[in-house]
């Protein structure tokens, strides 16, 4: 896929940009799903033939978050990130208002962002065309979505989803084997025997009033939600990090109105919000998600847990992006 459009952001010009090399962070998920010793050494190689290049490895939950603050009082001009979207997400809130640019490389199962704006799944090619990036200064501003005080880059999800991504994560083990299987079967598994479909689980409130009850919500920063192998999972095609957020609300998880969902997103059928079921909203600066019974969330496909409120805006031009080129 091509690069996310960014018309409108403004280009960075980084702090050591009166020299040619770069002063980057490589900060590496060693326990994410396509990481690997050989590459992570390629990759440190490679990077820094052009530049001056520290490499950090996560340790524990919330630890990039700290690396990638650490990077920004250390002066750094980029963080190179090879892990999941789970490490992207919490590097993001290390780095989000600050000059230091983030650079995804792809080292999860599924890599949404990296894929979304037109990077490959090999990480040392992705390292390849980053090279390139920085080489150029192609940095640009881009908008972020925040939940409750917590960015994130592509989605926020609320409800069936998020209880499917709590039960991949207690089978945290399978991913690197088993990936899309794996999100199949928990995704089944939720519907039939871990999320309660016999009532509306919360009601989403936008900023002019409007009310919709749902089972399941999500916010978009970028479009796709998510791959299926090589498809991508097309929820509001339009969505962009050159705009605000997109809201869309499933108000029955009945299964053939799921089915019917699903085939739309992978590109079967009428668009995803062309059916009567759903609800959506573009160009969403703010919204609340509330409910008097806990629902559960994620984050760029990391389970955050069970809330009664979200709180969702649109942070415009909160992040600097490395971003590919053409």
């Amino acid at each position: 896929m091509g690069a996310i459009a960014v018309s409108r952001v403004s280009c960075l010009k980084p702090a050591s940009s009166s020299v040619e090399n770069l002063k980057v962070l490589l900060l590496v998920n060693p326990h994410a799903s396509s990481v690997t010793a050989r590459t992570q050494v390629v990759i440190q190689k490679a990077l820094g033939a052009d530049h001056e290049v520290t490499l950090a490895e996560t340790h524990r939950r919330g630890h990039a978050s700290r690396l990638a603050h650490g990077a920004v009082a250390d002066g750094c001009d980029v963080v190179a990130v090879l892990g999941g979207d789970g490490t992207l997400n919490e590097a993001v809130n290390g780095l989000a208002t600050s000059g230091v640019a983030l650079a995804p490389l792809p080292g999860g199962s599924t890599n949404v962002f990296a894929r979304t704006i037109g990077l490959p799944d090999d990480p040392v090619e992705a390292a390849a065309m980053l090279l390139e990036t920085l080489a150029a200064r192609h940095l640009k501003r881009v908008g972020l979505g925040q939940v409750n005080g917590r960015y994130f880059l592509f989605h926020a999800g609320v409800g069936y989803d998020a209880a499917v991504v709590q039960q991949v994560e207690r089978r945290a083990g399978l991913k690197r084997y088993a990936n899309h299987a794996l999100f199949a079967f928990a995704a089944v598994d939720t519907w039939l025997r871990h999320y309660d479909r016999s009532q509306p689980r919360f009601t989403v409130y936008h900023a002019d009033g409007e009310a919709v009850t749902g089972q399941f919500a999500i916010c978009l920063n970028t479009d796709p939600y998510t791959y299926l192998g090589s498809r991508p999972f097309t929820v509001m095609p339009d969505t962009n990090l050159d705009m605000p957020l997109s809201l869309v609300t499933l108000r029955s998880l009945r299964a053939s109105r799921l089915l019917r969902t699903a085939a739309s997103a992978l590109g079967y059928g009428p668009p995803v919000t062309a059916h009567r079921h759903v609800h959506s909203r573009a160009d969403v600066a703010s919204a609340v998600v509330a409910s008097d019974t806990p629902f559960p969330y994620q984050l760029d496909g990391d389970y955050l847990g069970e809330t009664t409120r979200l709180e969702f805006h649109h942070a415009p031009e909160a992040l600097a992006l490395a971003l590919p080129m053409g």
